[in-house]
């Protein structure tokens, strides 16, 4: 500024900001909301004997009367299993008698808890299936006379390798496996290879080589078939196997960044037996 100049007049204060409205009192906003009323979320009419919806019960295609087998199963589901939907162990209950179809659900099995399924895990009758190395085929080995057992796991492969391996009384009966290269027909559902079956399958397949009667694999597996028709007649997509899957490049998930499943899918793709 230069001498005797008159001094430069101060600049205008700036304006004061608009005070902030006043924080509306909690639970304002939602005025009225908690005056509404709750819908309840029912479920569907089930069929008693199918386990089904009402609307889509599959009792025409289950046998008028429970099969007559000799041969009792033990079904031990895993308790994932027991709220899935489209399970088929349901289904295979209802085509048998009820002291030939025992459903246990749990991950863990003591002599303590279960000391029936203990007594039949020691009878010389009594076989699991479950493949493996240490397997016999079913169909080589010589079924007894008596009344024989039979116990099934019922889960993912993952569910049945933890349930096989963590209970020791599934180690005491004699390890069966099934030698087919049938196809599954539980088309809505994803299964590790083509051979995988589900566990209404393999109790078809096991209950025909033991009973000698063909006929059985074909009764317990309608309802199966018609299930997984109406499934498809209604939106739901075939599903192939993990195993066609990776063969033809058609999986389309991350591939996982764990070594060991990544080498099982390795083998699915090399046709080595996991």
């Amino acid at each position: 500024m230069e001498r005797g100049s008159a001094p430069a007049p101060a600049p205008a204060p700036a304006p004061a900001p608009a005070p902030a409205p006043a924080p509306a009192e909690e639970g304002e906003g939602c005025a009225g909301l908690w005056e509404l009323p709750v819908e309840s979320c029912e479920r569907r009419p089930e069929c008693g004997r199918c386990s089904r919806p009402q609307k889509v019960c599959l009792c025409p295609f289950l046998p008028i009367q429970p099969l007559k087998v000799s041969t009792c199963l033990y079904i031990i589901q895993h308790p994932a299993e027991e709220s899935r939907v489209l399970r088929t162990v349901p289904l295979l209950a209802a085509c048998l008698p009820p002291d030939k179809c025992k459903i246990l659900v749990g991950r863990r099995f003591s002599e303590d808890r279960y000391p029936e399924l203990a007594t039949m895990c020691r009878s010389p009758n009594t076989l699991i299936l479950y493949p493996g190395a240490e397997a016999t085929n079913l169909e080589e080995v010589a079924v007894s006379a008596s009344p024989s057992v039979m116990i099934i796991i019922d889960g993912t492969w993952s569910q049945a390798k933890d349930i096989f391996y963590k209970n020791s009384l599934f180690r005491l009966p004699k390890q069966v496996q099934l030698k087919t290269n049938i196809s599954s027909q539980y088309v809505i559902r994803t299964q590790p290879t083509n051979t995988c079956l589900s566990t209404l399958e393999c109790a078809a397949v096991a209950l025909t080589i033991m009973e000698k009667n063909k006929s059985i694999q074909e009764t317990i597996l309608r309802p199966l078939q018609a299930l997984c028709s109406f499934q498809l007649q209604h939106g739901a997509q075939i599903h192939h196997s993990k195993e066609h899957l990776l063969k033809n490049g058609l999986y389309d998930k991350p591939m996982p960044k764990n070594k060991r499943k990544l080498r099982r899918m390795e083998l699915l793709v090399n046709n080595v037996k996991i």
